[in-house]
């Protein structure tokens, strides 16, 4: 498959969707945060300074995933349709975090749940790093995509599940 995102003469272009078909498309991302097991506990219990950390990295994400084109630049605008957030936590030192972006569209919302989770991630990071400068940002990556030409998408390991 050749890169879509490079012309002929080797340069950057936004490909054209104009003739593509909309069709209903889902893509989930997820990442982790890593931290000192005393950090997350007061994460747990509303104890950071700055407010309620989840809560404040969920609408952050959210407001991520509407703004995506504006950050990468080759995204096209989207309506999206949904985008949720989700966080669990795993103790001692872990916050997962889960992103679910919904559009009817002529392309994907795989970069637009990527960058939710993403900045979700950096939220906690900002949060917490006046107590925490050793967190960590991982694992960030495309769980499942669904709809458009390329078909269904999800990662191996969560096949079973």
């Amino acid at each position: 498959m050749d890169l879509t995102h490079i012309d002929e003469h080797g340069r950057a272009r936004m490909v054209d969707v104009t003739e593509k078909a909309e069709t209903s498309r889902v893509a989930v991302a997820k990442g982790t945060m890593s931290m000192k097991a005393e950090t997350l506990e007061r994460i747990r219990q509303g104890g950071i300074a700055k407010g309620d950390v989840l809560g404040v990295a969920q609408v952050a994400g959210i407001m991520a995933a509407k703004q995506t084109s504006n950050l990468i630049p080759m995204c096209h605008p989207l309506a999206i349709t949904s985008a949720k957030l989700n966080f669990k936590i795993i103790p001692p030192e872990t916050v997962e975090i889960e992103s679910s972006v919904k559009v009817t569209g002529k392309t994907g919302v795989e970069m637009e749940a990527l960058t939710a989770v993403s900045v979700a991630a950096l939220t906690i990071y900002d949060m917490c790093k006046a107590i925490d400068k050793t967190m960590v940002i991982g694992e960030i990556r495309l769980i499942e995509k669904m709809g458009g030409k390329s078909g269904h998408f999800i990662r191996e390991e969560y096949l079973e599940q």
